[in-house]
């Protein structure tokens, strides 16, 4: 059950990814890219930008410009930033919407890719062994435990591996952090010179 024991572990990886890394940056990151496929919401959030750039330009030529001697002017160009700030809100709005359905997907997603299939693996593979342990190498009540709840007697069960990755994991990462922080902090603090030998 090769792929059993990897399916488990791979799956522990990702959730631990999802819990370093946080479920709303990777909410925000899958927004970003979904917006760079041509859709109708990425149509919306260009013209959203656009609305949001002739907003702004449109106020800074009001700034510089006198509303007392160039009444005219002024009022034109008030009349323009409102109609382009109301547009903009009428587009920020129906994004938001947008993004709020995209993230309830998203989550959703996530959660069946992760937990949930840690779930379901659980119950669909309780009888079946991950892997035999070697005949005659552990006690009985050992084996009991590894086998635990549902496994048979000398293999070690699927909720005994979830333990097991979940650990090796979580283990590996903080090997993995500690070895890049003193890289790290061995590349950024300077090598002192050495002293010149004397002939």
């Amino acid at each position: 059950m090769l792929p059993l024991i990897w399916t488990v572990f791979f799956i522990h990886v990702a959730i631990f990814l999802v819990n370093t890394i946080g479920a709303a940056t990777i909410d925000n990151l899958l927004w970003v890219l979904f917006l760079k496929i041509p859709t109708s919401m990425s149509q919306t959030a260009r013209d959203q930008n656009k609305m949001k750039r002739e907003a702004v330009q449109l106020k800074r030529e009001m700034n510089n410009t006198s509303s007392q001697d160039e009444f005219a002017k002024w009022a034109k160009l008030r009349r323009r930033h409102d109609k382009a700030m109301s547009d903009y809100e009428t587009l920020h709005k129906k994004l938001s919407s947008q993004k709020t359905s995209f993230d309830w997907i998203v989550k959703i997603a996530r959660w069946l890719s992760t937990n949930g299939l840690k779930i379901f693996v659980q119950f669909r593979y309780s009888k079946t062994p991950v892997f035999p342990l070697p005949g005659g190498w552990f006690p009985y009540y050992i084996e009991w435990i590894l086998s635990f709840p549902r496994a048979p007697q000398g293999s070690v069960s699927v909720q005994v591996w979830n333990s097991v990755c979940a650990t090796a994991v979580t283990v590996i990462a903080e090997i993995l952090t500690a070895v890049f922080l003193q890289m790290r902090q061995r590349i950024a603090t300077p090598v002192p010179a050495t002293a010149k030998k004397t002939q």
